[in-house]
């Protein structure tokens, strides 16, 4: 199993490092967080070294501002390009709904 994922993030490298910066960043964010916290937020885009992602709720931006590091390093790893920052932004018409 371990050789089939590091086959598969070597090949989602390549792809990665061709595609414009601002597609790049935005495509790696799912391997870079992994399934559980993909299937919960969204990467918007990237722009100026800032990665926006919307994220359901203020805890989890909370939670997900602990994990900067290694998504960074992920996506710096996968693409070659350096996110400085990531926004979280909270979906407020999801909050809105659970309130």
């Amino acid at each position: 199993m371990q050789s089939a994922r590091n086959d598969l993030n070597s090949l989602a490298a390549r792809v990665l490092k061709d595609a414009p910066a601002e597609e790049a960043v935005v495509l790696a964010w799912a391997l870079a967080c992994g399934s559980a916290v993909a299937d919960r937020t969204q990467a918007l885009s990237y722009q100026n070294g800032i990665l926006q992602v919307r994220v359901p709720d203020r805890s989890w931006r909370s939670q997900l501002e602990d994990f900067n590091p290694q998504y960074k390093a992920r996506i710096l790893l996968l693409t070659g390009i350096t996110v400085e920052r990531i926004r979280y932004d909270v979906d407020d018409e999801d909050y809105a709904k659970r309130r």
